[in-house]
């Protein structure tokens, strides 16, 4: 590893670490991706489902088949809109929020034996997101498929 290039360091470490908090998150029903939806819902509120995925940057489909796991472990509930009957509303239940909670603390644990300090790791790798997200804003498509990818 004192060969590699940073690039691989840093997806061999981000692989890493979300194949054990995926592996944690199985655990209550979870994924990585249903997380960031339900981390949104607890900070926002009931919303359309299309607004979520608009919130969250991917696909409405990609956000459906997250929904999907999500109520079918409890943790959401999709209502018919009562003013667009095509669309539903996404509403965190109280299963969802302990979930969130729960996410947390596994996401914590996941870097707590590692020799680092965690608040610093993720103030640098937020410098690094902004400053390589704000090349991509200037050509959407990238940015998007980024982002969904991402939330996969």
């Amino acid at each position: 590893m004192d060969h590699w290039p940073t690039g691989r360091l840093l997806s061999t470490a981000a692989r890493l670490v979300e194949h054990s908090w995926n592996e944690k998150l199985g655990a209550i029903g979870l994924t990585h991706a249903g997380v960031i939806a339900i981390e949104v819902l607890d900070a926002q509120g009931p919303m359309t489902q299309a607004q979520l995925a608009q919130y969250v940057r991917v696909q409405a489909q990609t956000m459906g088949k997250t929904l999907s796991r999500l109520e079918s472990h409890g943790h959401i509930a999709r209502v018919r809109s009562t003013s667009d009957r095509r669309s539903h509303v996404v509403s965190l239940t109280e299963r969802g929020k302990e979930a969130v909670a729960a996410a947390v603390e596994m996401e914590r644990s996941v870097l707590a034996s590692a020799s680092i300090d965690p608040e610093v790791l993720r103030q640098e790798l937020q410098a690094v997101v902004r400053e390589l997200a704000s090349q991509f804003a200037t050509t959407p498509n990238n940015a998007g498929a980024l982002m969904d990818n991402a939330a996969k």
